[in-house]
């Protein structure tokens, strides 16, 4: 983001967007925290998610995780107002994690403090991974042409108005285990043994129960495709440890959509703590609200 940007856009780690793409848009990051057996970590300071996931499944006890604490935000927040610019933060839906919260009580911080906090806006995605990321990058792209904060919060609300995505996970048992399962906890106490097929409005929520991998994987093709007849061709795919059929899955929305994607990732530990290896996820919005 060139310095000239009157407003600058920050959002937490659990977006996962592509280190290039953070870059190319200015975007700064606040981590959140994961545990496992006691050891405390910053997300962003896990180079390697494979050996990550190795713990996860050897854990008997499984990982915690938590927010930002109020001083990693007010470390983004404060050259940021120095620098005289308004600060747009975007993170992860309140109704699963305490980081808007965090945030909130680090801009009433540096507000008491006369250090500018009333500059700051900040913005429930009311998801999380690549819906919140879209979510910071349409208000990146605002801020970029120039957008005041109040037009760069209107345009992340614009991208959650037109968002929708789509996960499949292998398992429930994560996300049992966690406590984070939300409206998917109907799916519980099914006799079969199924492969979910969820999204995330505000809280985790059930699309529908598919019987096996490669079907719950058709149905994120044929969710695609839907997006696509829609007019909504500006597409993500994420995945957690499993980077072939992600690719496969890429190369099919690439046909579906006509076009490169938004950006393609991998789910770190925070999200992937709760939800376990194997997720595939894929949604989109209107390509014109990202330029």
């Amino acid at each position: 983001m060139s310095p000239s940007s009157p407003t600058a856009v920050v959002c937490d780690s659990t977006a996962y967007l592509p280190a290039e793409l953070l870059a190319e848009r200015g975007i700064e990051v606040v981590s959140l925290y994961v545990s496992i057996g006691g050891e405390q970590q910053k997300e962003t300071e896990i180079g390697d998610y494979g050996a990550f996931f190795d713990r996860l499944r050897a854990s008997e006890g499984g990982a915690t995780t938590s927010q930002p604490s109020v001083g990693d935000f007010v470390a983004v927040y404060e050259p940021l107002l120095e620098a005289g610019r308004e600060v747009v933060s975007v993170h992860i839906s309140a109704g699963i994690s305490g980081t808007c919260e965090a945030a909130g009580q680090a801009r009433r911080r540096l507000q008491d403090e006369g250090k500018g906090g009333e500059r700051i806006r900040i913005y429930d995605s009311r998801s999380a991974a690549g819906g919140m990321g879209l979510c910071a990058l349409g208000a990146a792209v605002a801020a970029q042409a120039g957008a005041d904060g109040a037009a760069t919060v209107a345009r992340a609300e614009r991208v959650r108005e037109e968002l929708k995505m789509w996960f499949a996970i292998d398992t429930l048992e994560y996300l049992r285990r966690g406590g984070r399962i939300g409206g998917a906890s109907a799916f519980i106490g099914s006799a079969l043994k199924i492969k979910p097929i969820l999204t995330l409005e505000e809280e985790i929520t059930p699309v529908e129960r598919v019987r096996t991998r490669s079907r719950s994987i058709e149905r994120l093709r044929e969710y695609a495709r839907e997006r696509h007849e829609s007019g909504l061709d500006a597409w993500v795919v994420q995945h957690i440890q499993d980077d072939e059929t992600a690719a496969a899955l890429a190369d099919d929305a690439r046909e579906i959509f006509g076009c490169e994607p938004a950006f393609v990732s991998e789910i770190g530990a925070v999200l992937g703590a709760h939800v376990g290896p194997g997720l595939l996820g894929i949604g989109s919005v209107s390509t014109s609200i990202l330029h």
